[in-house]
């Protein structure tokens, strides 16, 4: 497995990352996740190589981060853990983001739910530092903590040992260089793949802009789009839970288009004796800027699936030819 520095943390990390929202299960996913399997998930990605494991405590209400930590049990050390915070739900501070599988969420990025979180992330993962601690969203009204607020807390926390290196996920650009300028983060987390291209117009040029005068920025880490037990580019109706069927980011009057155009690569799957989510996964690492690509698993098969694309290098004609085709696509329309 091929790896990357993360920023200016010291940490090297793999390419293809392992996304572990569908290991806390709900309803959005479809069917509920066996506990030892995604342990041997996890452990067999060790194996493999891959050791950048991404979590959060909203996915499953600290469900995942409970079977990442049973999962590390003796090999913490093998691992890169990646969680949030934020995301809040154990009173009403903070302000209404979702309800999930029928309890609401609220953003919250005050020091007081701050202090809290990381303790209890801490337990849950069952160690005593947490490798990259990533703001899940930004805060919003009505209690919006302004952001320098927020870093210095997250910062105190890296001063304690508690915490290896800062990231943060789901900002603007005007948001990024806010973090930048108040905390030294080394990552930006986002939502993008060839689908969804969106980060190409706003996100992308500025980290590019800016990592020379903050070398420590790790450009960007991306989740390209959902699949059938994480996050790698299944789009085949059949494989895609039935939750995830009415996701935006596939509606029916384009779904057609994108999978005519998935059969149209069959000569590149040949040619790089590949699947499809395999030559996606490789063209969304090869993309100026990406550096780290998070895949979902949900069981070995899966995960050995997505190791493999580490090791593709696609040819350079190659790689312009699927972009052509990409946009000729179009950005997926979102349904009303």
């Amino acid at each position: 497995m091929n790896t990357k520095p993360l920023g200016s943390s010291g940490l090297n990390a793999s390419v293809i990352g392992l996304g572990a929202w569908v290991l806390g299960g709900g309803t959005v996913w479809g069917p509920n996740p066996d506990d030892s399997e995604s342990i041997r998930t996890i452990q067999e990605a060790l194996d493999l190589g891959v050791n950048l494991i991404d979590t959060a405590p909203a996915y499953g209400w600290g469900r995942s981060e409970t079977v990442v930590g049973q999962a590390l049990k003796g090999r913490r050390d093998k691992a890169i853990v990646a969680t949030k915070c934020g995301l809040w739900w154990e009173d009403n501070r903070g302000s209404f983001f979702a309800h999930f599988d029928g309890r609401p969420m609220n953003r919250s990025l005050r020091p007081d739910t701050l202090q809290l979180e990381i303790e209890h992330s801490l337990r849950r993962l069952g160690t005593d530092r947490i490798d990259l601690y990533q703001t899940h969203w930004p805060a919003a009204p009505p209690e919006a903590t302004p952001i320098a607020d927020t870093m210095a807390t997250l910062v105190k926390l890296r001063d304690q040992g508690k915490v290896r290196a800062l990231g943060v996920c789901n900002v603007s650009p005007a948001e990024l260089l806010e973090n930048l300028r108040c905390g030294g983060i080394v990552s930006d987390q986002f939502r993008y793949s060839m689908l969804h291209r969106a980060p190409e117009k706003d996100i992308l040029p500025p980290l590019r802009r800016e990592r020379p005068r903050h070398p420590h920025l790790h450009v960007s880490r991306t989740r390209p789009a959902h699949r059938q037990g994480g996050h790698g580019p299944r789009l085949q109706p059949r494989r895609v839970p039935h939750k995830r069927r009415l996701e935006p980011l596939v509606p029916p009057v384009n779904r057609r288009r994108i999978l005519d155009q998935l059969a149209a690569w069959k000569d590149l799957t040949d040619k790089y004796a590949c699947t499809l989510a395999q030559l996606v996964l490789a063209w969304t690492a090869a993309q100026p800027g990406v550096t780290h690509v998070l895949a979902g698993a949900r069981n070995p098969t899966q995960l050995r699936e997505n190791v493999r694309a580490a090791s593709l290098v696609l040819e350079p004609a190659d790689l312009a030819r699927m972009r052509r085709d990409v946009e000729a696509l179009g950005e997926p329309a979102h349904p009303s």
